[in-house]
Parts: structure tokens; sequence; C-alpha cells
């Protein structure tokens, strides 16, 4: 197949060996690429009941056809590892520039297995690959590692992990390109625990292409049709933090812990109000014209906010703003700052920072830590990462943490904290936060506001819009929605620059432009089959570590009503939940355990593990 080199870079930190491993071309023809080879890697190499933190867990860097083509959405790449949270397969999506140099760099992707014994780094460059001492690096935060790696090897686009990754907090993430982050799933505990500071690249290669004349055609006319559309304009002036006050509004901003859906003082916290303040530039991804990435400057408590670190988006400012009540933007920023220098999870850490200041007023913990302060957002976020006094607590694991102090109010699905994005608003989402190997995560589910408009996805036959509020036939939606995501993954493009629903859906330029690129032509069902090929690996994993159906619950906050605002009055009723939960299993060909070897066999999976393996 075209579009792909047919190997990885297979790295073992243990022995400090490096070699090439070639991928079966039957892989790419089943899953493309992203998190379908990656997720077929792991399930290969490592054994379900690994320790996450162990040396014989690995660590994939996974790109799809379209990296390295400059296409607009497709300076991003996949890392997926077994999570110190879930304990199964998780990953994660980030964008930048790393995948569009690892896209040009001969390889799919990085396979890092084994633990280093002392701290190490990987530089490939020029078509060689070869692990250097990272002595000097360790220690240090994810700006000063770039700057340096930079200067040692000009042109490279650096991943890497900061303190939180190498003291192993369990919501570390590795940082690219200073602040762009692979969070959620703890990744950067996982390269923390390897001893592996940083990976750096620079391509050297055209991508071998089907049809190149056809796909550079098809390329611009891409770009073109993202410029041509009001809300993508939109998203370029104002990122994803436009989105904050109209959530608010529509009462399913997360507030007080999830107490709330109403921040009162959104409007302080919001994408125009940052436009207005500290915004001092716009960055982008590689090839994409959008340019929806914030870069601020400003200064809390005589602290600078540095430009190098970027800006929050929406998670950030929902999860360390109106999450903990504070409505300080400049502390919201110096905040974000931290967790990308240190290397931290902006979603997880605001989580956190919420529970313990609902822990602290409910007297559950001896610190004083109140609502809105926005000193103490910022202080808790450095502990956290330092593994300082209680900080060092929380950074082992939240949710266990909050079950010693008796803290049932922590938002957590199986040990991942919930995003920011209010299922009792958007109740499908609810489904895909309960049921989805990688805890709770917005990425990949349906979020019911998109279907309220009129036929959403007619291709698919989608062809009536639906109320959020609604739970019942929410489960063939979210099922239909999560595969299409998982195939928009398997080619590790931007959700900003596909169109699932509506007049702009572009679905089919996304089919031509893999032709061209690859050869391999398809139409809208194996689209589908693909993200459900890809999706179902992930749960198979999942059920081999002993996840189960009666597992797959919210918070009990949810079951509860919100007290006001456009959303209130509305809670979860956690019997039809289960009910639409068993649906999604049918829907599915699962059983309790995940997928039967009946449909594995009907996705073309019958040589993975049966269920006498399971």
């Amino acid at each position: 197949m075209n579009g792909v080199y047919g190997r990885y870079l297979e790295v073992d930190l243990s022995s400090g060996t490096i070699h090439d491993r070639e991928i079966p071309e039957r892989w790419y023809e089943l899953h493309l690429g992203g998190r379908g080879i990656a997720a077929r890697l792991l399930l290969e190499l490592v054994p379900p009941g690994t320790d996450p933190l162990g040396p014989e867990n690995a660590l994939v860097f996974a790109t799809g056809p379209f990296q390295g083509t400059g296409l607009a959405g497709a300076g991003r790449h996949a890392v997926m590892a077994v999570s110190p949270k879930t304990r199964s397969i998780a990953d994660s999506y980030v964008g930048g520039f790393v995948g569009h140099e690892l896209g040009r760099s001969g390889y799919d992707g990085i396979i890092i297995r084994g633990r280093a014994a002392k701290p190490a780094y990987l530089v490939i460059r020029d078509g060689k690959a070869e692990l250097r001492d990272a002595g000097d690096l360790w220690g240090r935060v994810t700006g000063e590692v770039d700057a340096v790696l930079q200067e040692r090897h000009p042109g490279v686009r650096v991943a890497a992990i900061g303190p939180a990754g190498e003291a192993l907090v369990q919501m570390a993430c590795i940082v690219h390109d200073r602040n762009r982050a692979a969070g959620r799933p703890g990744l950067g505990a996982v390269m923390g625990a390897k001893r592996l500071k940083a990976i750096a690249v620079k391509g050297h290669m055209e991508k071998p292409l089907a049809e190149p004349r056809e796909f550079a055609r098809a390329r611009a006319a891409f770009a073109k049709s993202l410029l041509e559309d009001p809300g993508t304009v939109r998203l370029g002036e104002y990122g994803t933090a436009r989105g904050l006050t109209w959530l608010a509004e529509m009462g399913i901003l997360p507030t007080k812990n999830f107490q709330d859906g109403v921040f009162d003082d959104a409007a302080a916290i919001g994408g125009e109000r940052m436009a207005e303040t500290i915004l001092v530039d716009r960055d982008t991804c590689a090839g994409c014209p959008i340019r929806c990435k914030r870069v601020v400057k400003t200064e809390f408590v005589g602290r600078t906010v540095d430009p190098q670190y970027g800006g929050p988006e929406y998670e950030t400012l929902a999860a360390l703003g109106s999450l903990c009540l504070c409505s300080d933007l400049s502390a919201i920023a110096l905040a974000n700052q931290l967790c990308n220098a240190y290397g931290l999870d902006t979603i997880s850490a605001g989580v956190a920072v919420a529970t313990l200041m609902e822990a602290s007023e409910k007297g559950l913990v001896r610190e004083r830590v109140r609502w809105g302060d926005a000193r103490a957002v910022v202080q808790w976020v450095e502990r956290i990462a330092r593994r300082e006094g209680l900080g060092d607590a929380i950074a082992s694991g939240l949710e266990g943490w909050a079950r010693e102090v008796g803290a049932d109010f922590v938002m957590t699905v199986k040990g991942v904290e919930v995003p920011m994005h209010e299922p009792r608003g958007k109740v499908g989402l609810g489904l895909s936060y309960a049921i989805t190997p990688r805890g709770a995560n917005h990425m990949e589910g349906m979020h019911d506001t998109m279907l309220e408009g009129d036929a959403p996805t007619p291709e698919l036959g989608v062809t009536e819009g639906m109320d959020r509020f609604a739970l019942s036939g929410k489960a063939r939606l979210a099922v239909l929605y999560e595969n299409l995501r998982s195939f928009v993954n398997s080619l590790v493009m931007c959700a900003f620059t596909t169109r699932e629903v509506g007049p702009r859906y572009n679905f089919p330029e996304l089919r031509a432009l893999l032709a061209h690129a690859t050869g391999l032509e398809i139409g809208p069902e194996e689209m589908v089959k693909i993200g459900e090929r890809n999706y179902a690996l992930m749960r198979l994993y999942s059920g081999l570590v002993g996840h189960r159906q009666d597992g797959d619950r919210l918070p009990s906050r949810f079951h509860e009503p919100l007290p006001r605002g456009a959303s209130a009055g509305r809670p979860i009723d956690p019997e039809a939940f289960q009910a639409e939960v068993a649906e999604y299993y049918r829907l599915r060909g699962w059983d309790e355990h995940g997928p039967t070897d009946e449909r594995l066999c009907a996705l073309g999976l019958s040589d993975l593990p049966r269920r006498d393996q399971r």
C-alpha cells in the first residue's frame, strides 16, 4: 500500500539496540495506521496484566497515511501504551510538528521497549536513529529540553517529558513542541518509567503516494474548503475557548466540580476575553491554515507567562477555571504554562484541584483550599507535579487517593478524570464516557449538540436530528459516531478539520484523499468498518485485563439534577442509562467481556485471542 513505509523503528532501551520492524501489509489494509496499527502492536507485544510502569510495557508513536504530506489537519500523530490509570491500552492524539517530521522519517512509527539504565533520549535524523545520554536534561522542564535539543540537532522537532513524567505522576503527559500534550492516559509516566527523556525527529523523505498530482490538487481543495467555513474561521480567531460562554448559556459548563453547569464569571475567562487581553499570537500545526492554537503573554503574582508555552484552550480554561470557580484568566494561563513545563495533563490537574477543594470544604483533608482561590490553583498544580506533601498522594492516582479520604464525589471513569463536557446535557456522550475502554474521553464519543440540526449525516443513515437530553436511541448513534471518529484516529486527522454532520460533511473528500495517497478506495460502509475494527482492538484488550460491562458506569453525581440554567432538573436516570448501555453492547455484537469471537471474525480479526484464551 502506498502512503506508508511499511516499517516501524523499534528501540530496546534495556539493551540499547535499534532495528527496523516490518509491518505486515495486511495490517495496513485492515487498520490503515494510527491507532489501529499501534493497538495491533501492543496486543502482540504487551501481555495483559503487564505493569504499565514496568519495562515490559511498550510505548508506541504512530502515524497514518497522511502524516508528512502537508495535508491540513494531518499535523498529528498517536501515542499509545498500557495506561497506569486503566491498566489497559489507551491512546492519545497530539498536534504540532513532530507527527509531520515522523511522517517524513522513513518510518510509520516508533516502538519503545525496555528501560534505560540511565536517562536517554532518541534522535532520528538523516535516516539514522541513535540513543544519546540525557543526564544533563533529566530534571529540566520541557521548554528547556526543546531548546537544548534544537541547538544540538538543528531542525528537529521534540517530544519530551518534564519532571512530572520523571516522577511517575499518573497524570503526566508527553509534551510536543513545548505546548502540545499527549495527555489523559498518563503516558508521560510510562515514558518516565523507561527513563526516556525525549524524542527528537527531523524528516528527510518524500512520502510515496499512489497519485501525487491528484493528491496535491485534492489537498489544496481541502484546505480551501476549511477556510470557506465560517465556523472554522471563528475557531481560528478565538480557538476552542470560543465555546466556553456558549456552554455556560446552555447550562453545561462544568462548574464547581460538576455541581453546577453555569459559571457566573464565564465571560471573564472565555475566548473573546482572552483575545481582548492576553492573546499575543496564533500558532498552528504542520500544514494547517486555521491557526487555532492560542499564544498568550501575561503575569500573575509576579510570575511571567511565557509565549513559548502557548496558551490555554477550552478544556484547560474550564478545568482550571470554572471547575474550580477560578475567574482569573492570568492565573489559569500560568497554571497552563506550569502543566506544559512540568508535563502534566491540564484536564486531570483541574479535576484533581477541584476534588481537593471540595474535600477541603467537607473537612476530609487538613489543608484549607478554598473555591475560586487563583493562587491555590497555581500552587496545587506545582505540588502535584513535584509530588510535594498531599500532592504526592494525588500524583499516585486521583481515584485511589479520593477513595482513601472518603471523597465519593471524585469525577473519574475507570481511573480517568472526566473531561469538560457535561453529560446531563449531552446524554449520548455520557454513554461513551461510561463504556469506552480508555476511561472518560470526549474526543471519540458523540456530542449530542451536534445532532440537534436537520439531517446530520445522511450518507450514514442519520437523517433526523435528536434532542440532546434524550437517552433512548442514543446507543445506535454513539456506536456510529465512535466508529467514524475511530476511522479519523486511524488516519490521525484533527477533529477540527473533519465534519461528521451537516452540509459541510467532508468524509467523501477524506476518502478521495486516502485513495490518492494509498491507492485504497473505500466506501462509507468500509470506512465505518475500519473504525469499528480498530475500536474493537481497544475493547478486546480491556476485556483481557478483566474489564466487564457492569463496570461501565458514570459517577453518581451525574444521576443528580443540575441546580440551574438551561439544563437544570434533568438527571440521568440510572436504570434507563444501564438499559441503553446494554443496547450498545447488543448493537456492537459484544458480550460482557467485549467483542465475541463471532464479531472478531466478522471484522477480519479471527487471528486475535479467542474466548478460551480470555
